[in-house]
């Protein structure tokens, strides 16, 4: 069973309810890596939000073409950011755009020398606009309250992840994944179909773990997203309306000493269009991950960066650009 927790108190101040919260979190997190959230803040979970964040997908081809990164649409100039369109071969099969904290910080300035800090690509929508923005701001403060409840449950000053934080780079993503026609799944299909519940089932995306801290799920009530747990089952991970799917990253696992799991997850279909909305809470590119006093093995500290480029340019919808950014290295 994927816990449910209720994560309101964890917004308010010190007491027992949040006390009580952190327990379920760190019991959650210790053992499968995986929950869902009810309580957030505001509204941002509702069907009419979901309608308008998802409304991107109604964009023509050609206004998705001028968002597409450059390893798809050579001649456009974004390489990290932007949309991404299907592509058949392969075991993930769905079409998208990942935003950055531009979308809500419009200070930012990109660094011409580094597509880590590239500002997003974005269409003239108004009303999605507002709607993402909203969203946006809300996974920040909610990753942040997960963030220091793990560091009270590691016995670490409630503040030790924030400095970290507050210049992240999350990354908001939204996925479609259509029903997947015969051309989609190239020549050899044998690893494309699995067996759940006596049915046969195809891949949409394939079993892998986050690469990094916590990621916040919003799905559109279409099951398909599955954990694996620690025996080996695959467990549905149900598409509750108002609450997010969480799970953790494998360097959140690997900073927190082993205390914090990360979970390996995958996506199949039935032949229902899918639509999902994770974003993925992620420090500062100059970030200094080092180990945690008391939390587990020493390691070599890296730099957050680097770290993020080697993991997100192994997906399919990064494919072709590793070469594009060199590693900084710690103290550099």
């Amino acid at each position: 069973m994927i816990p449910e927790i209720d994560i309101a108190p964890l917004f308010k101040g010190p007491g027992d309810a949040r006390d009580a919260v952190d327990r379920e979190i760190l019991s959650a997190a210790g053992e499968i890596g995986f929950m869902t959230i009810t309580g957030l803040p505001d509204d941002c979970l509702s069907r009419d939000s979901r309608k308008d964040l998802l409304s991107i997908f109604e964009l023509s081809e050609s206004e998705k073409r001028a968002l597409t990164r450059q390893n798809f649409e050579p001649e456009n100039a974004n390489v990290y950011r932007g949309w991404f369109p299907l592509q058949n071969g392969y075991p993930t099969y769905k079409e998208g755009i990942d935003i950055g904290a531009d979308l809500v910080d419009r200070a930012r300035i990109s660094d011409p020398l580094d597509p880590l800090t590239e500002l997003t690509p974005l269409p003239d929508l108004p009303t999605w606009r507002e709607a993402a923005e909203r969203y946006y701001a809300a996974m920040s403060e909610t990753g942040n309250v997960l963030m220091r409840s793990i560091a009270r449950v590691l016995s670490l000053p409630e503040t030790q992840f924030d400095a970290a934080f507050q210049k992240g780079n999350s990354t908001l993503r939204m996925i479609h994944y259509p029903p997947r026609p015969k051309e989609s799944f190239g020549s050899d299909q044998k690893d494309l179909w699995i067996e759940y519940e006596g049915e046969q089932r195809y891949l949409l995306g394939a079993a892998h773990m986050d690469s990094g801290f916590i990621t916040l799920l919003a799905q559109d009530g279409v099951e398909g997203l599955q954990a694996k747990t620690r025996d080996g089952e695959w467990i549905m991970v149900p598409p509750r309306e108002g609450a997010l799917a969480v799970n953790f990253g494998k360097l959140l696992q690997r900073w927190t000493g082993g205390a914090i799991k990360a979970t390996i997850h995958r996506v199949i279909g039935n032949g229902q269009q899918r639509y999902s909305i994770p974003f993925f809470f992620e420090p500062s590119i100059d970030t200094v991950i080092a180990p945690l006093e008391g939390c587990g093995e020493r390691f070599a500290p890296i730099l957050y960066g680097d770290h993020l480029w080697e993991a997100t340019t192994g997906f399919v919808e990064q494919m072709g650009i590793a070469h594009l950014r060199q590693p900084k290295g710690v103290g550099v």
